[in-house]
């Protein structure tokens, strides 16, 4: 006969998934046993066996439930009321709130997700993207000219994460910047310095658009040359 689930199998699944990911966290995910996740949650490891079947499991779970909940907030955000700008700060303040109490999982996930099987691997990444694509249209609606320039507008919504992900690295609650300011920052700089990035990358890639035409007219002249 199946054991059944108890009453409070979710809490406790929960229960295990915020223990582990500190402990992924501190000792990093190869570091981690199944028998110190036991032993954290103050559970035999027979009866975690009941919860996840190998560590793999309890990684992608966690993960998973981490990126889902993103992915959550991040797409209520951006249909926030306001004009575009807003909504891009709305979308930052979210991302940056939903880390909060949560930064072992945003470690792990930067850290660990590689680790995982190719399979549960693509499930994740695909979470990922969403948050991405949601980003990314917000960034091109709050910067019209980024929006027809995709080879930019890409770098500009990946530094965009990168000033909201490794905060964890720096920032220490109650001391400087609140999470809303620091996100008032980040889209700051976003909005206020994008044309002048842009600008300032494709000024640098003109001598490297000169030199290759250079490069490509050089075959031609040589066989020009032979052919008279």
């Amino acid at each position: 006969m199946a054991r059944t689930r108890a009453n409070d199998y979710d809490q406790k699944r929960l229960g295990i998934l915020s223990r582990s990911a500190k402990l992924f966290a501190e000792h990093g995910y190869t570091g981690t046993s199944i028998t110190m996740i036991a032993d954290a949650c103050g559970v035999s490891k027979a009866l975690m066996y009941h919860y996840y079947s190998s560590k793999d499991a309890v990684l992608f779970d966690l993960l998973a439930d981490h990126l889902q909940q993103l992915v959550v907030v991040v797409e209520a955000a951006a249909t926030s009321e306001g004009d575009a700008e807003a909504r891009l700060f709305a979308i930052s303040a979210a991302l940056l709130e939903a880390y909060r109490g949560a930064d072992a999982e945003h470690q792990v996930q930067i850290s660990s997700l590689k680790l995982l099987p190719p399979a549960q691997q693509e499930v994740l990444k695909a979470l990922e993207r969403r948050l991405v694509d949601v980003v990314s249209a917000a960034i091109a609606a709050a910067i019209p000219s980024a929006a027809s320039k995709p080879q930019l507008l890409k770098p500009l919504t990946m530094s965009l994460f990168g000033m909201l992900n490794w905060h964890y690295l720096w920032f220490r609650e109650g001391k400087g910047l609140t999470r809303e300011s620091y996100a008032k920052m980040v889209t700051g700089l976003v909005v206020a310095g994008a044309e002048q990035a842009m600008a300032a990358v494709e000024e640098s890639a003109k001598p490297e658009r000169l030199n290759a035409r250079k490069k490509a007219d050089r075959p031609r002249a040589a066989l020009v040359g032979r052919a008279g």
